[in-house]
């Protein structure tokens, strides 16, 4: 839970963003040090004040103010403990705990309150919110890296009917994190090459991860951490060079897509096609006019010839891990139990 980072903000069970995990960008002890230095300089401010103003000051046992004093003023009045054996009686030395020493007494107490809860309340409150969520977490799809193509690939996905709550998304911008939040995904802010992140993230018991980092070095250590910890997952990565396809498909990725070079092939289609782009726009989206459906043959469709799914049309055939195409079908004859086919088909059908 808070091996490498820690909760922010969290909605499980809500409609609202849920940004889960941020790293620390200080350990505890840092952020305890620094916060103790700040409380010293305050206490040394108080007392300069009080030891320069110490003639506005009226000790009740003896009248006099020593530096004794002035130590044991400070600390009683920051703690509010003030038992009236030390008390101001100028005018000045009033205004100057009304307008200045209570002001920073209140940021002293802010400062105490603030540390206890960020060190210790909420790791355990977060920590359970964490667990409920992860307990929701089953068939669920990551999203590693939110920038242009996750953010694609996570709208898609959802306007193809996959529910918000069963995306997890994890990148290391804040922004990013932030904006999947506002779609009401569950973020994290974290490296998702650390196995620590992705068990997390539960990628055990995850459907699909999606690999868009940005870099084809983090994506390919990402998908090595993903491997290892899920051998089955299926894992679709995105890649920027051509050249590192091969070294993806040596990773373990099921599916590698390189967004750049399948955008330079519509590029130059469109040239001496001018409804090409519009058409597979149409294809790849939600909500199109047609749609590509890729299924297991049903068991009332064993035994019938690929003519017979009109109006569905057969693109192609996986059987025993061949592949037929378009122009093999006829080898094919019958469909058989075990095919997996490739359909054309209306929007409304590829929705259902």
């Amino acid at each position: 839970m808070g091996r490498s980072s820690s909760a922010i903000r969290s909605s499980v069970g809500t409609s609202g963003p849920k940004l889960l995990i941020t790293p620390k960008a200080w350990s505890p002890a840092r952020v305890l040090l620094t916060r103790l230095l700040v409380v010293i300089l305050l206490f040394c401010l108080l007392f300069s004040l009080l030891w320069a103003d110490r003639d506005g000051l009226r000790d009740q046992s003896d009248g006099e103010i020593s530096f004794t004093d002035i130590v044991y003023f400070t600390m009683i009045t920051v703690s509010t403990v003030g038992y009236g054996d030390i008390v101001p009686v100028s005018t000045r030395a009033r205004l100057l705990d009304a307008l200045v020493i209570t002001p920073i007494r209140l940021g002293i107490w802010i400062l105490f309150l603030g540390t206890a809860y960020q060190l210790i309340i909420r790791q355990y409150w977060e920590g359970y919110r964490m667990a409920k969520l992860q307990e929701t977490l089953s068939r669920h799809i990551i999203i590693c890296g939110f920038g242009h193509t996750g953010m694609s690939a996570a709208k898609e996905l959802m306007a193809r009917g996959v529910k918000a709550e069963q995306i997890v998304v994890i990148d290391t911008l804040e922004e990013r994190v932030r904006l999947a939040g506002s779609l009401g995904i569950a973020a994290f802010q974290a490296d998702a090459s650390q196995e620590a992140v992705l068990g997390d993230a539960v990628i055990d018991k995850a459907k699909a991860v999606i690999i868009a980092a940005g870099r084809d070095d983090s994506s390919a250590l990402t998908l090595l951490t993903a491997r290892h910890l899920n051998p089955t997952v299926r894992i679709i990565v995105s890649a920027k060079e051509e050249e590192k396809v091969k070294l993806f498909k040596q990773g373990g990725a099921d599916a590698i897509v390189s967004p750049a070079t399948f955008g330079g092939y519509i590029i130059a289609a469109a040239v001496d096609n001018g409804h090409m782009v519009q058409y597979l726009d149409d294809l790849l989206t939600a909500g199109g006019q047609v749609s590509l459906l890729e299924r297991k043959v049903r068991p009332d469709e064993i035994g019938k010839t690929p003519a017979d799914l009109k109006p569905d049309v057969l693109l192609r055939l996986y059987r025993g891990g061949i592949m037929l195409s378009l122009l093999e079908l006829e080898q094919a004859g019958r469909l058989q139990a075990g095919d997996i086919l490739v359909l054309l088909t209306s929007g409304q059908n590829g929705s259902a």
